[in-house]
Parts: structure tokens; C-alpha cells; sequence
């Protein structure tokens, strides 16, 4: 077996992967290596904005998971997409440009009794790396913008380039049932309705790879490797604990077992950290010894606490306007839209997933924003199906803060075997009465004066279904992941038993390894989840330079 030496081992090339490899890098004394399992991101479906639909369900970009049928989605099983390429989920999401809100750090910095993770200091951890749109004419924006929002980093944020007519009325009839207007989700509060911005840069998808990678293609002390797939971690004992020393690996056919004189980090996101925790030896002692793996720390909230955003995707037929159905379901739509993107870089093509967004709460009595609102002028029965024959928009909305929790699960000691997802969606009480909830303020909002030209006409879940139980049971029916599974390897306290790392990301009980990635986060954000873990890995990344900056070897 050959063995080669590095400072730092970087598992993952994913969104907090490659901002780590840049900034782990910048030091020509740091040896480091960024391990991916997927290919190079130069397949072209991956640049191109609505490429999305030929990444996710593609083995070439998707590791192609399924979720274990779900009672609360009346035994159904889902896809559950993750990025498998150069630039990770990055590569394949939605691009909407999403911090959350206050509170969510301002729980995290609670819960961990680290204030390092509030949201006053954890602001300027988004601004660093922010390429804001506004900022690029700075002269003319308010000096209260600029002081959240940032401009020259590796992040591009960017106004959508299309233009909808029944977008722009949802967004009137969201403001006469009384959620205001935003134009920034981004403060800390993101209440209020209005078009999300994008990850891209003049109409192409800007991932994380383009973003913090190939800038920095040059430097000699940073090695990438694609197409090698992580088996475990190693280890020698340390002071009465075990040290994480580095990794075997499969690359071009060749078992390596690579060394890290400073630290391992785990950024394989919160379906494949926990996966290879477990496979390494981490994690509940008695499963791993039944699949015949050597406990090396018996962890059993490894691959525990998965939540994620569940979107529930309410269709409404429309009359006498423009919708994507009718648009794409035409030779002469199909070379329009092809066309506007050639010379312009902008419409269809160019969209994101989910269009307009709007923030607010399932009921009055709720204290801040718990629903979140993707509105796109398209239906479909599910997603990679082909859209409708009929004009109609989707008003899809999810509970920001579910209080189901699922797990992430080994079946087996072997690494190229997909673990088993159980997300438990709707499996509380509150989260079905607010499932019910936000049925019927989709059904509010719709029937406003500003849709009624349009006739709109609901498709599902169907007017039929009026009853707390009934909807939260079509809601089963008729929802879908939303793609943003976090929380597997929790941080917390010592004496935190939920807890798989401490504040500062390293594994509770393991020297020289940490966890930098969404399966840290203690609680789900009141958002899309992209943006903080960005804001994760520029905080670790700065904790892991000061705890090794005596101990990095020299070149």
C-alpha cells in the first residue's frame, strides 16, 4: 500500500470542502489534499442553470440515495440528491442565495454556549466571501446594505434574469394577505415576499468550485483528487484517545493510505460524514460491532438529529397567462427559450429551481417567519417528470424549523454500499398542524384580488380536503424533500450527549479530526442551507490555522 504525507486531508470537494482547500492552501507552507469521489465539474449540464434536471437523478453527478419509505409520507420513498462532482450539492442545487435568520445563530451560539457562532459574529463570516451584485455599482446603495452585505469575494450573488406575469401576481397577492414586500432576504429577518437571488454569474451557475478552486489551480502545495472514494479513516492511540492519523483510499484502481500531520476534515455532508464516521468506527458501538467493524469511539448520535426542509407543493391551473407548462410543451416555446438563452443568458434556462420566494408565519400567534414559500410558474406531479399539459404555477411551502428528527445508517462495512436515510418527515404533531396550516394559507394568499384574472383553480391538493388530518395527510402525499438534510453529526457541549463535535467543530473523544459541513448544525436554518454552510467552513477554516499554526511541518 503507499502512503503519502500531507498537513491537511480534506474529504469532500463540496461546498465547505473547496472554501477550505482555498483557504487551508494560501499559506505555500501547508500541504493539503482535497479527496472527491465524484468527477471533474466540466460536465456541461452542470453550468447551465437549468441543468439541474439532467444532474439530479444522473450517476454522474448524483450519488443517487433514496430515503427508506416514510410513514409520514404514507410509505413513499424519495430521491435524495447530493452532489458527486468537483463543487458538490453546489453543482446540482437550486443556486438560491439563503442565510436564514438571526435566531438561528443566535440558538447555536445558545446551545453551544459558544458566542463565536451568534449572528453579529457570524455576519462577517457571510461577507467575506460575498460577491453581492448591488455592491458593483457601490456609489448608489444604501450605506445599510453595505454593511451586510459584501462585495470582491469568491461568491458571486446575482439578480434572476427572467420575468414572469404570474410570478409578479402571487407576489401582489402575498402582499394583500398581509406579508410585505423584501428586497433583500438576507438582513437577519427574511420576512416578506420577492425574487430570491442566485449563485450564478451573467446567466451560468456559479458553484464552489469555479468560486474558490480554480483561482488557485497553481499552487503547488494544494493536490485534488477526483474519482477516489474514501474507505475509512485511520487511527493510532494519543494520550488515552484515539488520533485520526488519515484515510485509506481507492484511486485508479490503487489502495492509498494517505497521512495528515495536522488534521483530517470531514466535509462530506450530512448523508456521507456520518457515513464514514460510522464506517471508520464512530458511532453506536453495538450496530457497528453487529456489521463487524472495530469501535473506536462508541458515539451513538452519530447519524442521529437529521432534519430536513419537507416542501409541500400545492398546484393551481390558471387561464389567459404565460406558464412554463405551455411554454415547453411546444416546438416554438422550446426554440424560444433556447434562443433567448444563446444570445442572452437569461430566461428559462436561466432559472433556478424556485423563482419568487416568500417568508411568514403559519399563524398569527407564531413569534417570527416558520413557513417558506418557492412559487414557480410550473407544475409537475413530481420532480424529473415531465411538466403538465395545462397552464398552472406550483406554490410549494415548507416549515422552516420541523421538529421531526430522522437518522443517517450504515447497513454495511463496506463503503460503496449507500447507507440507510430515514427523515421521520411529518412524524409530530406540531409539524402536521402546521403542514395543515400552510396548506390553507396557500389557498388565502390565491384567492386574492390579484390572481383572480388568471382564474386560478386548485389541482392539488384538491378543495375537497378541508380538515387538519386530511390535509396533513394529502400533504403526505403530494411533498417532497427540499434537499437540505443537516444536523447528523450535531455540535454541542462535552456534556451534550446529542452532540458528535464541539463548538469548534472537532470530534468530541478524537484527536486531529473535525466535521466541517451542514451535518454540524445543531438545528436547521429558517432557509435554503448552501449559504451557511459557507459560513461554517470560513469559521472553522480560521479556527483550524490558529489550533495548528506550531505544528504544521515545513515543506
Amino acid at each position: 500500500m503507499n502512503s503519502l504525507q500531507f498537513d491537511y486531508i480534506i474529504i469532500g470537494a463540496g461546498s465547505s470542502g473547496c472554501l477550505l482547500a482555498n483557504r487551508l492552501s494560501a499559506n505555500p507552507r501547508h500541504r493539503v489534499l482535497l479527496i472527491e469521489a465524484g468527477k471533474k465539474d466540466n460536465y456541461p449540464w452542470i453550468h447551465i442553470p437549468v441543468g439541474y434536471l439532467y444532474c439530479i437523478g444522473n450517476p454522474r453527478t448524483d450519488w443517487l440515495y433514496q430515503t427508506e419509505p416514510d410513514a409520514g409520507l404514507n410509505g413513499r420513498r424519495l430521491r435524495y440528491p447530493r452532489g458527486k462532482t468537483l463543487g458538490g450539492c453546489s453543482s446540482i442545487n437550486g443556486m438560491i442565495y439563503m442565510r436564514g435568520q438571526a435566531r438561528d445563530y443566535d440558538g447555536w451560539a445558545q446551545s453551544t454556549s459558544e458566542p463565536e457562532w451568534n449572528w453579529a459574529n457570524s455576519l462577517p463570516d457571510f461577507i467575506k466571501h460575498e460577491d453581492h451584485h448591488r455592491l458593483d455599482q457601490n456609489a448608489h446603495v444604501p450605506s445599510e446594505f453595505k454593511a451586510l452585505h459584501g462585495h470582491g469575494g469568491e461568491w458571486r450573488v446575482e439578480k434572476q434574469r427572467l420575468s414572469w406575469n404570474i410570478l409578479e401576481a402571487f407576489a401582489d397577492a402575498a402582499v394583500q394577505a398581509g406579508i410585505p414586500r423584501t428586497e433583500d432576504f438576507n438582513t437577519g429577518d427574511n420576512t416578506g415576499v420577492g425574487y430570491f437571488e442566485v449563485n450564478q454569474k451573467s446567466g451560468w451557475r456559479w458553484n464552489t468550485s469555479k468560486a474558490f478552486l480554480r483561482p488557485i489551480k497553481s499552487r503547488s502545495n494544494l493536490v485534488i483528487w477526483t474519482e477516489a472514494h474514501v474507505e475509512k479513516l485511520t487511527f493510532k492511540p494519543d494520550n488515552g484517545q484515539p488520533r485520526c492519523t488519515g484515510a485509506k483510499v481507492i484511486r485508479q484502481g490503487q489502495s492509498l493510505d494517505v497521512q495528515a500531520a495536522a488534521e483530517v476534515i470531514l466535509s462530506a455532508g450530512a448523508i456521507g460524514s456520518p457515513q464514514i464516521l460510522q464506517l471508520s468506527g464512530i458511532g453506536d458501538g453495538t450496530h457497528l460491532k453487529h456489521l463487524g467493524i472495530d469501535v473506536v469511539k462508541d458515539q451513538p448520535a452519530v447519524g442521529q438529529n437529521l432534519q430536513d426542509h419537507l416542501q409541500i407543493r400545492a398546484v393551481f391551473k390558471v387561464q389567459g397567462v404565460t406558464t412554463l407548462n405551455v411554454l415547453s410543451n411546444s416546438l416554438l416555446g422550446k426554440a424560444k427559450i433556447g434562443l433567448e438563452y444563446l444570445l442572452k443568458r437569461s430566461g428559462p434556462m436561466s432559472m433556478s429551481p424556485s423563482q419568487l420566494g416568500a417568508f411568514t408565519k403559519s399563524d398569527p400567534a407564531q413569534p417570527y417567519s416558520n413557513l417558506e414559500y418557492h412559487v414557480q410558474p410550473l407544475s409537475l406531479e413530481a420532480f424529473g417528470e415531465p411538466l403538465h399539459p395545462f397552464p398552472a404555477f406550483t406554490a410549494s411551502v415548507c416549515n422552516l424549523n420541523p421538529t421531526s428528527r430522522g437518522s443517517v445508517k450504515i447497513t454495511s462495512n463496506q463503503a460503496s454500499v449507500a447507507p440507510s436515510i430515514a427523515p421521520n418527515y411529518l412524524s409530530t404533531d406540531a409539524d402536521r398542524l402546521v403542514a395543515a396550516q400552510s396548506l390553507r394559507q396557500v389557498r388565502e394568499i390565491v384567492s386574492q384580488p390579484a390572481l383572480s384574472a388568471y382564474a386560478p383553480t386548485e389541482w392539488k391538493p384538491g378543495v375537497e380536503h378541508q380538515s387538519d388530518e386530511a390535509l396533513a395527510k394529502l400533504a403526505g402525499d403530494i411533498a417532497s424533500t427540499i434537499f437540505h438534510p443537516v444536523g447528523t453529526a450535531k455540535m454541542g457541549r462535552v456534556d451534550d450527549a446529542s452532540a458528535v463535535v464541539d463548538p469548534h467543530l472537532r470530534v468530541h473523544g478524537v484527536a486531529g479530526l473535525r466535521v466541517v459541513d451542514a451535518s454540524v448544525m445543531p438545528a436547521i436554518t429558517s432557509g435554503n442551507t448552501n449559504a451557511p454552510t459557507l459560513m461554517i467552513a470560513e469559521k472553522a477554516a480560521r479556527w483550524i490555522l490558529h489550533d495548528n499554526q506550531t505544528s504544521i511541518s515545513m515543506i
